[in-house]
């Protein structure tokens, strides 16, 4: 059996920035993954594929150029699935090599198989080439989250697919359905109605993505309307069967009939544990699969820790890098800064979302006053040069102070604005920031200062001498 001093499951974000920080200070590390590659389930079939597949359709779409071109520009007419897949493919490959080459110059052993815990301290890596025994002083739990497929449906992988499988894709239906109005769900539905194709989005809920600023999904939904997409809130597949070598056919628990080219189902995730054998380590999960851990990452077991995913909100690729450094830190003894409660979250529909502090909704159930100031993309030169007439930036402020509270952003690039916005939140800033701070002309960071001035057009006091 050979000993480790930390052992990472999973090499994900966070299993391989925890994996990276402990070998760079002079640990023995194993790292330990169920595929024959490393990056986990964000780079092979979730966070990298979505978001590569979803550049390629806004390129080769021409969707930006149409307001100058016209609506028959595309950058290649007859766009196919191995168009689409090209991108994803090489850009998987590269980070792969990149990943491979991080750990190999740090010394990191990587075991491909699926780990179990034969006891508190002990995995066993079972591979096609055998069984493997290891051992660690401390354990990082970073296994992620798993599609969790609770309908039954006739999945055969290319008419009846679960998102998972969207790296497999053979063909590109002119009719889809998609059922789930989760996130990821909002995401390809958003980005394959780009493609002329009509888009039927199935959710058994009344509202889309609850956590989002109502007027973002107004914006996001009227957009995706325009674009074929039908909405079937409050419903759910009835009945279901293959039809032919591309068409699928049935009926909505409403009674509506369907008659489509493929269906894709977006499931619901739970933590990835159920083979972990967590009983063998003394743990247990909650429900959905999750693990529970306190503010330093480690779960009942002391020298067991989680991150990631796997320990459940906010299940961002973004939180889960910074989860597994802390885990890492705090097991190796080093100091740390306190976990930052002001992040961001990125949704990359088309167009793409972005959001940071505070809601309108959370300001309400507080009681916190708050003004809005609202600058929209087709108000700058920027929004205008790249035919983006949706966009907006909403700032949520206290009347009072001018404090700001919240940032909300729809339109091109919002993923990246949203970070002008956080910093000012971080620091306590006031919208007077925007007002007072030079930005490249022309860019869309100028919308929010029209934001800003709007803002201020609410008070009942007049704008400050210095900003007239």
């Amino acid at each position: 059996m050979t000993h480790y001093d930390v052992i990472v499951i999973g090499s994900g974000p966070a299993g391989q920035k925890a994996a990276i920080k402990c070998a760079t200070v002079g640990r023995k590390v194993a790292v330990i993954d169920d595929r024959e590659v490393v990056g986990g389930r964000c780079l092979h079939i979730g966070t990298i594929p979505s978001k590569t597949l979803r550049a390629a359709i806004i390129y080769l779409s021409g969707y930006y150029e149409r307001k100058l071109y016209g609506e028959q520009y595309r950058v290649k007419q007859e766009i196919t699935v191995e168009d689409l897949l090209f991108r994803a493919t090489a850009i998987i490959r590269r980070e792969i090599e990149v990943i491979q080459g991080q750990l190999r110059a740090i010394g990191v052993d990587v075991y491909n198989g699926r780990a179990t815990f034969a006891d508190p301290h002990s995995l066993s890596v079972v591979a096609s080439s055998g069984v493997t025994q290891l051992s660690g002083d401390y354990i990082i739990i970073c296994t992620g989250s798993a599609s969790k497929v609770q309908v039954k449906l006739p999945f055969d992988g290319v008419r009846v697919m679960n998102t998972d499988d969207i790296m497999s894709l053979k063909y590109l239906p002119a009719k889809l359905m998609i059922i789930g109005g989760s996130v990821i769900g909002m995401e390809y539905a958003s980005m394959f109605a780009l493609l002329d194709m009509e888009v039927l989005l199935v959710s058994p809920y009344e509202k889309l993505l609850p956590f989002v600023d109502h007027q973002l999904i107004e914006a996001l939904t009227a957009f995706m309307t325009r674009h074929g997409v039908k909405f079937y809130m409050c419903d759910d597949v009835a009945e279901i069967k293959i039809a032919g070598p591309r068409r699928v056919t049935g009926k909505l628990k409403s009674g509506t009939p369907f008659d489509v080219g493929q269906v894709l189902y977006a499931a619901p995730r739970w933590g990835n544990t159920a083979e972990l054998n967590l009983a063998a380590a003394g743990l247990a999960p909650l429900v959905k699969g999750y693990l529970k851990v306190n503010q330093v990452y480690q779960t009942d077991v002391p020298h067991i820790y989680a991150a990631g995913d796997v320990i459940g909100f906010p299940s961002l690729a973004s939180t889960s890098i910074d989860q597994g450094r802390k885990a890492a830190n705090h097991l190796l003894g080093v100091k740390d800064v306190p976990y930052a409660p002001i992040f961001p979250y990125g949704i990359y529909t088309f167009p793409d979302m972005s959001m940071v502090g505070a809601s309108e909704e959370q300001l309400k159930l507080e009681g916190q006053p708050y003004e809005v100031g609202i600058g929209r993309y087709y108000e700058s030169a920027r929004g205008q040069i790249i035919g983006d007439e949706d966009g907006l930036v909403k700032l949520l402020f206290d009347p009072r102070d001018r404090k700001l509270l919240g940032v909300h952003i729809i339109g091109s690039e919002a993923t990246e604005l949203i970070h002008i916005g956080q910093s000012v939140l971080i620091h306590g800033g006031l919208i007077d920031f925007f007002l007072d701070t030079v930005f490249n002309y022309p860019t869309l960071a100028e919308v929010y200062k029209i934001a800003a001035f709007n803002g201020f057009s609410k008070l009942p006091a007049s704008l400050p001498a210095e900003h007239l």
